[in-house]
């Protein structure tokens, strides 16, 4: 269970990423409300899976579904740049992810 909610968890930190920048520096209600909520679920959802991963693994692939999220997302609605220097660096992320998993420190 704790994996399912960490994995939940990382979808939304990519979630109040995006609210934070739709919100123009906290200046648009709606978006920044959104950021708000998200942020809160997403946090506590990581303080849930913390109680039984170990800290290292559970905020690195926490961070890293984030961060993988966001900016694929960033590059698909907001029109950021797609390079091949932007996509190894982001297969790059899933491998450490990957490999902290496989060393037996995620269970």
């Amino acid at each position: 269970m704790a994996w399912l909610v960490l994995v939940v968890s990382g979808l939304l930190e990519a979630g109040w990423a995006l609210a934070l920048k739709s919100s123009d520096g906290f200046t648009k209600l709606v978006p920044t409300v959104t950021f708000v909520v998200l942020l809160v679920l997403s946090m506590g959802g990581l303080a849930y899976a913390l109680r039984t991963l170990p800290v290292g693994t559970g905020y690195a692939v926490w961070v890293g579904i984030g961060a993988v999220t966001t900016a694929v997302l960033a590059m698909i609605w907001l029109d950021e740049p797609v390079t091949l220097l932007r996509i190894g660096s982001i297969v790059l992320i899933i491998a450490g992810v990957v490999g902290l998993n496989l060393s037996g420190s995620g269970h």
